[in-house]
């Protein structure tokens, strides 16, 4: 994006990927799909959710890529967000390490607890619509095609009566 090209606080960037310098940005960034979008401080980028077209775009940069509280800003921050900050400051780099992957783990368990959950549901959604068609079908060939072949050749009986008594009705008034 041409617009933020230069500017000293905003960048505006695409990785591929599939090359070897890309790949290593991505794993590091949990890219999993593509095209991503990711924003924030680079050390903890977020997905980006907001639609696609340029001039949306262009409207959540202008907002939201802006200098923003992170131990680089720690000014920018509120109290709650520099306590938490000089929190994990007085930790020796192994026990934030430690810390940090058990919270990915964690992160992880909720990813794979999602996906087996859908997959119950798939089965589940798959079940009821398998029983949902056999009771269909019995429906069907308990005769409702029969039915509503009978009824409709009943109510054209019916309205083809009406027009013969209207009609008859018209020429004995005349």
């Amino acid at each position: 994006m041409k617009d933020f090209e230069n500017d000293p606080t905003k960048l505006v960037a695409d990785v591929d990927c599939t090359t070897e310098d890309g790949e290593v940005l991505c794993q590091q960034h949990d890219v999993q799909g593509f095209p991503s979008l990711k924003w924030g401080d680079p050390s903890n980028l977020e997905e980006y959710n907001g639609g696609r077209e340029y001039e949306e775009l262009k409207a959540f940069a202008d907002e939201n890529l802006k200098p923003m509280c992170s131990v680089q800003n720690i000014d920018l921050c509120d109290e709650e967000q520099k306590s938490k900050i000089e929190e994990f400051q007085k930790l020796s780099e192994e026990e934030l390490s430690k810390i940090v992957t058990d919270e990915e783990v964690k992160l992880s368990a909720n990813e794979k607890q999602l996906e087996e959950d859908i997959e119950k549901l798939q089965a589940s959604y798959e079940n009821l619509m398998k029983e949902k068609d056999e009771k269909d079908k019995v429906i069907r060939e308990g005769g409702l095609g029969y039915m509503k072949a009978v009824l409709a050749s009943k109510q054209k009986a019916s309205l083809e009566a009406e027009d013969s008594a209207d009609d008859a009705s018209s020429s004995d008034e005349l």
